[in-house]
């Protein structure tokens, strides 16, 4: 039978490819510590679940394809508090922040466009944009400038006449990097000045650690063609199960587009968008609460890691993932290695290799991703393993 070529492009998620080694150390009795995918351990408000409990129609219909009143007046009304003003029919409602960013790359693409994406990158834009016959070209960064890439001349150089967007994912995953206001001017100037969609890639909004103001490339309203928000419930909320997300801008025209994908897919889940419309109703201590244990939890990881002999690594002001360079040579297969063969008291340990966060062949060899969503002492016992797993991969004979 004959494929796609353009889903043989298509990889496997660092993030998932290990599953069926996981479940074989599994049933050999071993104990794994999960660092591999972001699936946060906060609880979720319960405000979405008494709204679930409090659900009385009589039939759960499709809702409408831009999705339910409520839930966009609840987005519009949080953007509101951060001074960002939008019409409701700037707001499209999606299946996660996965679906508004596929959309969105669907709406803008064609064979042999590209975009610009900051490498190491969330690897499921790679199919994202494979799907859609384009490439992504990245912009280099290195674990020893903490992967810093909002400089005007490396971002400019890399534009060519295939270029169509700049994706830019504040804060960042893998790396946790924050972009200054500044940085997000210039971003924002360079799309507008060649004519380039600039997309906002925000799950991670409410992770900053250093007292930074809440930001958001939506601020921006001089620039209201280029500017695309992605946005989403699912880590904010600790709600990654209710697959709720958002589209958001003023580019009526590329909105438009966006509506024939939406109707295409019928509609977004109804119970789950009226349980999402009411987590907006969380007040502020329940983000400072989050933001105090995950920067706990990130200075648990970071001050581990720049203890181990010969890793690298720059501490994150954002989003809850810590990216470092480790004194291994294949991360992929220490990773397979310490599942196969590795034990400390029946107790092993679970990250995402580096190498499919880049476009760059061969970067990110011996680099990791650590999601920093374990309580505090599993943390701790997790950095222990790494630590005298690295020593034993080394020493092998």
């Amino acid at each position: 039978m004959i494929f796609s070529s353009k889903v043989q492009r298509c990889g496997l998620s660092p993030m998932r490819k290990f599953h069926p080694f996981a479940v074989a150390a599994e049933q050999k009795g071993r104990k794994i510590y999960h660092l591999n995918i972001g699936q946060p351990d906060i609880a979720t408000p319960p405000e979405y679940f008494e709204a679930v409990r409090n659900f009385n129609q009589d039939v759960l219909a499709y809702a409408p394809s831009p999705g339910i009143p409520a839930l966009i007046e609840a987005i519009r009304s949080y953007y509101a508090k951060l001074n960002m003003h939008f019409a409701s029919d700037e707001i499209l409602i999606t299946t996660g922040g996965s679906e508004a960013l596929s959309i969105t790359f669907q709406c803008i693409l064609d064979d042999g466009d590209e975009v610009l994406i900051p490498e190491p990158f969330y690897p499921n834009y790679n199919t994202m944009v494979a799907t859609c016959g384009a490439h992504i070209h990245p912009i280099p960064t290195s674990p020893e400038e903490g992967y810093h890439y909002a400089d005007r001349e490396k971002i400019e150089r890399e534009i060519n006449e295939h270029t169509r967007a700049i994706v830019v994912t504040n804060p960042g995953n893998p790396t946790g990097a924050v972009l200054t206001h500044d940085e997000m001017r210039m971003i924002v100037d360079v799309a507008k000045e060649h004519n380039l969609f600039v997309i906002g890639d925000e799950a991670y909004r409410e992770f900053v650690y250093a007292g930074e103001p809440l930001q958001s490339m939506g601020e921006f309203d001089d620039a209201p063609d280029n500017v695309i928000l992605a946005d989403t419930v699912s880590k904010r909320f600790s709600a990654c199960g209710a697959r709720i997300g958002c589209l958001i801008s003023r580019n009526h025209e590329f909105l438009g587009h966006a509506m024939k994908y939406c109707q295409a897919r019928l509609s977004v889940a109804t119970l789950d968008q009226v349980a999402s419309a009411a987590l907006y109703n969380v007040g502020p201590e329940y983000f400072d609460a989050v933001r105090k244990e995950y920067k706990l939890r990130r200075d648990t990881v970071v001050n581990a890691l720049q203890k181990i002999p010969g890793v690298v690594c720059k501490c994150p002001h954002g989003a809850f993932y810590v990216m470092a360079a480790l004194p291994v040579d294949d991360a992929d297969k220490f990773q397979r290695w310490l599942l196969e063969e590795f034990e400390d008291n029946g107790d092993t340990v679970m990250f995402a290799p580096g190498e499919p966060f880049y476009a760059t062949p061969g970067k990110g060899r011996n680099e990791i991703r650590i999601a920093y969503v374990l309580k505090q002492a599993d943390l701790e016992r997790a950095m222990e393993l790494l630590a005298k797993g690295i020593e034993a991969y080394n020493n092998r004979k």
